[in-house]
């Protein structure tokens, strides 16, 4: 049953993306819409068995790929991340509704789109080198088409496009080196031939395949300093696509090294997990610290992908480390953490996608300087992302809150008698976790406060109108799910421990109890989020039960009435407010040598006299400094041996024959 119902969801985007292409236009957006979310559920039917059951499917054919065939197998590791995809998935194909005839979009980007889906269904299945591979290429070549959607209006689109090509195809080239050592020492490309022979491959062979294994896969999860595509790809995107690459295609880079480092490669060695947990800690704090200093909504939102997935990250890599160490108990409990967030980051943060993308479509602007006032106008919108801004600024009773407390507690447990190395991984971890929760809850105070509270900045903001119905049904799906798993942690919790157990290389016991809260049966910890919520909510109405009832002093009873945000003024504009950028300039200030910020102050002097200023402009702009520093100048390097390389094909037989006899003879002298 399994079997069929995931096979289903996978064919049923294929068959979307017919319909997406060849269907009218009144009717393509709705009949790839509604098949896409069949197949949605169709994979979360097939998912949930598999997690529920513990009992694996395979499947073969030989008549799709040549010679290899196809080989799809999928476990519970696989299948938590096709339930993600489809839940995910599933708030899209809703959304893509409402989006898709407001952007007019056309046969190729509502096609492409639940082709899009359809490989990332496909990718956790796969169980061979080869059928990986294809999967993986092609979720790739899906994704840059989507990409591409506004290409023609925006050079900006373009120039995304191919930063992401560049950098996928480099992360391609690595994770298939790596796969291709292992099945040819292996004897054979499946997946199970490679994890059963494991144990013959020297040390030093599966060291260089992890290494180049978490190279391909860490530049599609977006981790520093190979996430230079994802600032530029996630913004231009449009919303759907945008949503599908952070809620789903970057957890396939953390499941790509959980698959070789773990499954098939079987744990290896100590600093192999310390570089994973490196990685974690450095995108955490360098992507929260460029969200919190960003004034583009959707960057922003791109950015704190970075801080998002380096805390899954930092979980996988300490998970390894503590099983190293010999403590499969933490070990467990950190991958459970890690896995619990990835899925709760999945959720909200593709919720934030999407309202962002209903402002952007509502106002024309994802600049938080040009908006304000937008609870008034998208009071809706306003709700559903605030639940997103909650949720990732890890408020107790959200879910990020639920996944960062486990995922603290993890680190906090294994201090005890572990290695000096391990101990300072973690160390580092809990910092990254103390500094990235203020950072990120900066960022997002800042884009409520800014963005939706105040007074409209411009006249695009003041003619703002709430989302499409379909709109708001896709992002209240996934509000709905990170209220759930907020409130309600301990019901999931179960499988993601089974998961995590099936993931390590020789499993895990068991770090929970039972129950609907969070109980830690391997260390001392427990916490209830619905009693923290029902707690906050009695709080809340005690006190406006207070207000509203307790009397008041004579000079209270007719108080004077003024603009919320007036601070006691009789007349309050929009200027009088604070803008994102004013916002953040504090924290540019402290971390100017990492930020690096350009600015940029034009004086216009009156006609009169220059002691006057008739005009001030100030513009700040805060680019990536890894980019600035390490790509960029290979760029250059690159463009200029390309304009050398020109020169030679100058048209004359003589050189052409000389380059010949230089090659023959060099190539001569390496085999001699």
């Amino acid at each position: 049953m399994s079997a069929t119902a995931y096979l289903i969801g996978v064919s049923a985007p294929c068959a979307a993306a017919v319909l997406g292409a060849t269907l009218p236009v009144g009717r393509r957006l709705l009949g790839a819409a509604l098949l896409s979310a069949v197949g949605c559920l169709a994979a979360l039917a097939g998912a949930g068995e598999v997690l529920l059951s513990g009992h694996p499917f395979a499947l073969h054919s030989a008549e799709v790929l040549p010679l290899t065939g196809v080989d799809v197998s999928l476990d519970p590791l696989g299948a938590l991340f096709v339930a993600i995809t489809a839940i995910v998935g599933l708030a899209v194909s809703c959304y893509s509704i409402g989006y898709g005839a407001y952007s007019n979009a056309g046969r190729t980007t509502t096609a492409v789109l639940p082709a899009f889906l359809a490989t990332l269904l496909l990718v956790p299945a796969a169980s061979s080198v080869a059928t990986f591979m294809a999967a993986w290429e092609l979720m790739a070549l899906t994704s840059l088409l989507a990409l591409l959607g506004d290409h023609r209006r925006r050079s900006e689109t373009r120039d995304a496009a191919q930063w992401y090509a560049a950098m996928t195809h480099i992360g391609a080239a690595a994770i298939l080196f790596g796969l291709v050592l292992l099945a040819a020492r292996s004897g054979g490309q499946s997946f199970a031939a490679i994890a059963a022979h494991r144990r013959e491959l020297s040390m030093p062979l599966r060291s260089g395949v992890f290494v180049l294994a978490l190279v391909g896969f860490a530049s599609k999860a977006g981790a520093v300093p190979l996430h230079v595509w994802l600032p530029r790809a996630h913004p231009e995107a449009p919303s759907p696509v945008s949503a599908l690459m952070s809620g789903a295609m970057v957890n396939l880079g953390v499941y790509g090294i959980l698959r070789v480092g773990e499954v098939l490669l079987g744990g290896g060695e100590l600093w192999w997990w310390l570089l994973v947990a490196a990685l974690g800690v450095t995108s955490a704090f360098f992507g929260a610290l460029h969200a919190a200093a960003g004034t583009d909504l959707k960057r922003l939102l791109a950015y704190s992908t970075v801080d998002n997935v380096g805390l899954v990250l930092l979980g996988v890599g300490a998970a390894g480390a503590l099983q190293s160490d010999g403590d499969r108990v933490l070990a467990g409990l950190a991958l459970l953490a890690a896995l619990f967030h990835l899925a709760n980051h999945a959720l909200f943060k593709s919720g934030l996608f999407l309202a962002a993308g209903a402002v952007q479509h509502s106002t024309g602007t994802r600049d938080l300087d040009r908006l304000g006032g937008l609870a008034r106008k998208m009071p809706v919108t306003a709700v559903l992302f605030g639940i997103g801004a909650l949720s990732i600024s890890a408020v107790p009773g959200s879910n990020g809150f639920a996944s960062e407390w486990l995922l603290f507690e993890g680190l906090l447990q294994g201090f005890a008698s572990h290695s000096a190395a391990t101990q300072a991984a973690l160390l580092a971890g809990v910092a990254a976790l103390a500094i990235t929760g203020g950072l990120t809850a900066t960022a997002f105070v800042k884009a409520i406060g800014v963005g939706f509270l105040g007074q409209p900045r411009s006249e695009e903001a003041r003619e703002a109108n709430d989302a499409a119905p379909s709109m708001l049904a896709g992002m209240g799906i996934l509000a709905v799910a990170c209220v759930a798993l907020g409130v309600v942690p301990g019901v999931a919790l179960p499988t993601f421990e089974r998961v995590a157990a099936d993931g390590l290389a020789g499993g895990a016991p068991h770090a929970l109890r039972p129950g609907i809260g969070i109980d830690l049966a391997a260390a001392r910890g427990a916490i209830d989020p619905a009693l923290v919520v029902a707690g906050l909510l009695a709080v809340f109405l005690l006190a406006g039960i207070a207000v509203r009832f307790a009397p008041r002093p004579a000079q209270l009873r007719h108080p004077r009435r003024g603009e919320v945000w007036g601070c006691g003024r009789e007349l309050q504009t929009a200027r009088m407010e604070i803008t994102a950028t004013s916002f953040a300039e504090p924290l540019q200030r402290v971390f100017a040598d990492v930020l690096r910020p350009d600015r940029d102050l034009e004086v216009t002097h009156a006609d009169e006299s220059r002691y006057f200023a008739e005009a001030i402009s100030f513009h700040q702009c805060v680019d990536d400094a890894l980019e600035r520093l390490a790509y960029l100048p290979v760029i250059a390097a690159v463009v200029s041996w390309g304009r050398l390389a020109r020169r030679v094909p100058n048209g004359s037989v003589h050189r052409y024959l000389a380059f010949g006899f230089a090659a023959v003879l060099v190539v001569l002298v390496v085999l001699g």
